[in-house]
């Protein structure tokens, strides 16, 4: 069981409304030097285009320098190794999905950080959901085609995962389970290296974030055949759910978010937390985030503190009873 420390969220009033002249003395909280924001998985998958975005637009608004630096590795967590070594003085940031903030706790057998222990919560930037994708040369372009092909071809009935452990994973996990396919999972080092693979052709499926997949959906390079929500995508209303093709055991979503370095000072969080609550409230970023299958959502950091670990206490409880072994 994961072990609550709320010692290191301060009491504090976390996105507050700001006056129309304050804007300046709020980012004056941010540090001046160089901003990272660390991304845990290879450029151009959906983690890190959200990242991109994000960045550039606090950059508008604040006038200071971010950087996008990818760490992949490691189920993501190379990158949260980096944020627990770095300062607490806001210069190093990181966004990270569910898979790295909470799944590879519950999941990998040792870790160089505890992320309930070493990292802060600063705000959610969304939620999305989950989603089985296609190369785009296989026959199949519904779930019943798909799951016809794979009993014919057992050998063949592979999928990579954007990170072993993760909401994708056991999604996958999910999908073998509901559709009586015994699929075998193929271990991605995040969504850019496997949606490659899937374009080209060397692996005939693969599961993970909406967000990862909708872009390369839209332009060909890979078909997205359902997601996992109770209802439809508002990015994608097209797409069905699995719900709604009666495989209502295969649901499930996830989030990404934004931490600090333990020991952050509360200032600098709340900072952090209104710039990047009025970035995301901008029309443009807003659509912009829509179109690319996050439906956004921003949080104080003890909402986003009590999200993640009640997440912990839920995907806990699904690990143990799947079996699961590192």
């Amino acid at each position: 069981m994961i072990r609550p420390n709320r010692r290191q969220l301060l009491a504090g009033a976390g996105a507050l409304a700001v006056a129309p002249g304050a804007a300046a003395q709020q980012a004056s909280a941010l540090p001046a030097g160089p901003i990272r924001i660390l991304i845990g998985f290879a450029a151009g998958g959906g983690t890190d285009v959200q990242g991109r975005l994000i960045a550039e637009k606090m950059r508008e608004r604040t006038g200071r320098t971010f950087v996008i630096e990818n760490r992949a590795g490691a189920s993501g967590t190379v990158a949260g190794d980096a944020l627990k070594n770095a300062a607490p003085d806001g210069n190093t940031i990181l966004l990270a999905p569910i898979a790295s903030a909470v799944m590879a706790k519950l999941t990998l057998p040792q870790m160089n950080h505890d992320p309930f222990e070493d990292h802060l919560p600063i705000s959610l930037l969304g939620t999305f959901q989950l989603a089985l994708a296609v190369s785009p040369g296989l026959g199949p372009k519904t779930v019943a085609e798909f799951v016809a092909w794979a009993k014919a071809n057992p050998k063949q009935a592979n999928y990579g995962t954007t990170a072993m452990g993760s909401l994708p994973h056991f999604f996958g996990v999910l999908l073998a389970r509901g559709t009586g396919v015994d699929f075998q999972a193929v271990a991605y080092r995040g969504a850019a290296p496997l949606v490659q693979d899937l374009s080209g052709g060397q692996i005939p499926a693969g599961t993970g974030a909406l967000t990862d997949f909708l872009e390369h959906h839209r332009g060909g390079r890979l078909r997205i055949l359902a997601t996992s929500g109770t209802a439809r995508p508002p990015a994608a209303p097209e797409l069905p759910t699995f719900s709604e093709l009666g495989f209502r055991d295969i649901v499930g979503s996830s989030w990404l978010g934004f931490f600090a370095p333990a020991r952050t000072p509360r200032p600098i969080i709340d900072a952090f937390n209104r710039e990047i609550a009025a970035v995301v409230a901008l029309p443009d970023i807003k659509d912009r985030l829509i179109q690319l299958g996050l439906e956004p959502r921003t949080t104080t950091p003890e909402e986003f503190d009590t999200l993640r670990r009640a997440d912990a206490a839920k995907w806990k409880a699904v690990v143990d009873a799947s079996g699961y072994k590192p």
